[in-house]
């Protein structure tokens, strides 16, 4: 058992599968969290001290440290943590190991403070992927406390079932809503407060988006994508893959995604 992720109930595997989504309150050790939250704090004072102007879509709705778990030990020690990925496996159900795609400390700074994020638009994470299947998720970890007004993840319930839905993040006004207005007959889940430690963890395919932070702190989280270690290469253009010589229509065989273990 891991020192400080939790395992995650057959309650909340069975949500998750129904429902696309779900919260796992205490998921990280309080104590852990708080190492983890110094280490953010001090690399977002050294990005606000030295940030150009944020032009793309992504950028204009949260900033972020790409790739944390590569040059912090202690968000690679969670992002590695067995116990995390023995969840994966097991909320995904489908398959038997997964590799971690990308690791991302997220910022969402409020209003009246500098840099001011706006909204994340509704949106599906994989159809950006190089890949053959659609085995993966996202675990969203709070690094400090998140009330409802600054812009927790909310969810369209069930879209995964629906499919792919097209990318978002390209144009203006390419959210999902706007694509797809069916989308309105589904619940939609309300931003509820977190407590450091607490997680939601989302498929690929469920739609998610979140408000701006109309609060009076930053919004700090950990965020880490997993996908099924058997997925195969599909060459399609993308710029985490572009340059790695991966052979379409093989496996994900390259440091950059290693495959996790389960197995303490």
């Amino acid at each position: 058992m891991s020192e400080f992720v939790r395992t995650v109930s057959p309650e909340e595997t069975a949500f998750f599968v129904e429902h696309g989504w779900v919260r796992l309150p205490n998921l990280v050790d309080e104590r852990e969290i708080g190492q983890l939250r110094e280490r953010a704090e001090a690399r977002l004072a050294a990005r606000l001290s030295d940030e150009a102007e944020s032009t793309g879509f992504v950028d204009q709705a949260f900033g972020q440290a790409r790739d944390i778990a590569d040059v912090d030990v202690r968000f690679r020690r969670l992002a590695h943590d067995p116990t995390m990925a023995a969840n994966v496996v097991t909320l995904l159900g489908t398959v038997e190991k997964v590799r971690l795609q990308i690791t991302n400390l997220l910022v969402k700074q409020p209003k009246g403070q500098g840099r001011h994020d706006g909204a994340t638009v509704f949106h599906q994470d994989f159809p950006w992927m190089p890949m053959d299947r659609s085995g993966m998720l996202t675990v969203w970890v709070a690094l400090a406390p998140v009330a409802p007004e600054m812009g927790p993840l909310r969810f369209y319930d069930r879209s995964h079932e629906r499919g792919l839905l097209g990318r978002s993040f390209v144009r203006p006004n390419d959210d999902m809503p706007t694509q797809h207005p069916w989308l309105a007959d589904l619940p939609i889940t309300e931003g509820a407060a977190m407590a450091p430690g607490d997680a939601t963890v989302h498929h690929c395919l469920t739609v998610h988006g979140a408000g701006e932070n109309t609060g009076d702190a930053v919004r700090l989280s950990f965020a880490a994508t997993y996908f099924d270690a058997a997925t195969l290469y599909t060459g399609a253009p993308y710029g985490q893959t572009d340059q790695l010589d991966l052979g379409v229509n093989g496996p994900f065989d390259h440091p950059r995604f290693p495959t996790m273990s389960t197995v303490r």
